[in-house]
């Protein structure tokens, strides 16, 4: 990312003045969120996380949940995708969110309807009989669950949309081995030397900590193909890295998959990825950074600068530029101080109108919304708006 492109977009978005849909009618507005609506938010301090704990806040007219719906409705995303929002008891959960929160106004706002939703498992929670976290206590969630959850379907995912989803073609990568990725990265113990994971545990490891999506959404008759995920973390571990590794190559996935890749396969046994001169949208917390002391540009720059994906245009806003000094602070999207959300559209087929990130500056009336990490999310909403050609 150029300093440059984060000034001209800094000066010419009005979009990150008052957060208002002011585009032409003629673009879509793709966005990404991490809503931190998980059941570790809703359970009190020390008590056992309960996976019911994100329905129950949602019957209780949460007021975090109004601010995120809130936010939502102000920038008025044509497909969102939503990071960290529990998979329990199937669509239960996202049902509420948009019938009881999204499709009533927040604060004045218009209330927004998304006809069309996806949401499937993940690999967080799910537990294995394996000890994956080498502590010496085998199988379970948390640690040994095939991606860190405190119960199946925690931080799960959802994609909501104005558009129509192709569900018959839509394709999921949740059980895609970690073996079957050639030259994948396998952790090494430092004091023994030897993997990480034992034979056994290597022959059953999934790649995605939660899932990899492609949905085909169909816009002005032309299909495209929206590739959500959210890889794990690169922290939580130690010296050897396991999580920072599996981040790489969760992310590696993504890059594959748009190279069509011959060796991936989906969970119906399809091989590849997708063919060229295809239409696509990249979404998701991908918990990488390209700058800052949290970066690791090996792992961001294998989409930054894939010639496939249009990476020119980064969203910024001026709510980060003001609070952190590093000159591309603009462009963060978490309160941590790191750009680690992404929409990043493929060079064909799409060209990118404008975007931004939604972080009001501190003397902004909408600051209420994100003034702590508890008043919306740890993260901000990110998004671009794009002409399909």
């Amino acid at each position: 990312m150029k300093l440059n492109r984060v000034l001209m977009a800094l000066a010419t978005s009005s979009i990150l003045v008052g957060y208002t849909n002011n585009v032409a009618a003629d673009p879509i507005r793709v966005a990404t969120f991490n809503v931190s609506m998980d059941a570790t938010n809703y359970t009190p301090r020390g008590e056992q996380i309960n996976p019911d704990a994100l329905v129950n806040a949602l019957k209780s007219d949460h007021q975090q949940i109004k601010n995120i719906a809130e936010i939502i409705q102000r920038i008025r995303p044509d497909i969102l995708l939503l990071n960290e929002f529990d998979y329990v008891d199937k669509a239960q959960g996202i049902e509420y969110f948009k019938k009881h929160y999204l499709q009533v106004s927040q604060k004045k706002q218009p209330a927004i309807n998304y006809p069309y939703t996806y949401i499937a498992p993940v690999n967080t929670g799910l537990a294995s009989p394996f000890d994956f976290d080498n502590d010496g206590k085998a199988g379970g969630v948390q640690g040994d669950a095939y991606g860190f959850g405190f119960f199946e379907g925690h931080y799960g995912m959802a994609l909501l949309s104005r558009y129509p989803i192709d569900f018959d073609k839509a394709r999921t990568l949740q059980t895609f081995k970690y073996k079957d990725m050639p030259n994948a990265q396998m952790p090494i113990d430092p004091k023994t030397g030897e993997n990480w994971y034992n034979e056994q545990e290597w022959q059953s490891m999934r790649l995605s900590s939660k899932s990899f999506w492609d949905l085909p959404i169909t816009v002005k008759g032309k299909t495209i193909h929206l590739l959500a995920s959210h890889p794990t973390p690169p922290v939580f571990d130690g010296d050897e890295d396991r999580n920072g590794k599996r981040n790489h190559d969760e992310i590696r996935l993504v890059k594959d998959y748009v190279d069509n890749a011959a060796y991936i396969y989906d969970d119906k046994g399809n091989n590849g990825g997708l063919k060229p001169d295809t239409r696509f949208v990249i979404l998701g917390d991908l918990n990488a950074a390209p700058e800052g002391d949290k970066k690791r540009p090996l792992t961001t720059n294998q989409l930054l600068d894939n010639p496939l994906i249009n990476s020119s245009f980064t969203p910024v806003s001026k709510g980060a530029a003001s609070r952190f000094s590093e000159s591309y602070a603009a462009s963060y999207t978490a309160y941590w101080a790191a750009r680690a959300d992404y929409v990043l559209p493929s060079e064909y087929g799409l060209s990118v109108e404008g975007g931004g990130v939604f972080w009001p500056a501190e003397n902004n009336e909408l600051y209420r919304l994100i003034k702590d990490r508890n008043a919306s999310s740890d993260h901000r909403m990110v998004w671009l708006d794009l002409i399909v050609k």
